[in-house]
């Protein structure tokens, strides 16, 4: 696993914590699913429909939107919906068709027909390297962007540089020990 990109020029002590917090959670993460099959990789051992290749693939989507979200502002986080579908048919599950993102999302909580194991964990470590190198190049941690206007959003809520790569750093502890859990249901084996 990725831990943190090489720099021309040594950085502050700030983003060498928050790297270093990052590397460590992905660790945990990457250790988990290593030396399982791929079948194992999309087993659902528990009832939750979870698999742990799901849960990489989710955190690796999670990585890749918020890198572009720190790299490019508000512009990274599309949240439209199709015509004449509003919040309200999402939320009533009356919505005649379904955004796109939402459909791609649920895929990434499963290891779909043709993907592996492999594959998976080597697009983690192309989402963590290109995390890394945005968190080492972005000119100021303070720098906030206006969050989309979306049900889960405050309106007019704002999130800093910072504060993006705690949400990164606390969504991949906590799906870390998601995998935990599903790795010792599978095999008896925990990262930890």
């Amino acid at each position: 696993m990725a831990a943190t990109t090489t720099t021309s020029t040594p950085l502050d002590p700030e983003r060498t914590d928050l790297l270093g917090a990052l590397a460590s959670v992905r660790g945990a993460l990457a250790a988990t699913v290593a030396g399982l099959g791929d079948g194992e990789a999309g087993q659902r051992p528990t009832v939750s429909a979870l698999c742990l290749g799901g849960l990489v693939k989710h955190v690796t989507a999670v990585e890749e939107l918020w890198a572009r979200f720190m790299a490019e502002g508000p512009s990274a986080l599309p949240f439209d919906l199709p015509d004449g579908v509003t919040w309200a048919d999402i939320a009533a599950g009356t919505a005649r068709e379904l955004p796109r993102w939402m459909t791609e999302r649920a895929d990434e909580f499963r290891m779909l027909p043709g993907e592996t194991l492999a594959g998976v964990v080597e697009r983690y470590e192309e989402a963590a390297a290109r995390t890394d190198e945005v968190i080492a190049s972005v000119p100021d941690l303070s720098t906030t962007y206006a969050l989309p206007e979306v049900p889960w959003h405050a309106p007019g809520e704002v999130r800093s540089v910072r504060r993006v790569i705690a949400h990164i750093i606390a969504e991949t502890a906590q799906h870390a020990g998601h995998a935990d859990i599903l790795r010792e249901t599978l095999d008896g084996r925990t990262a930890s």
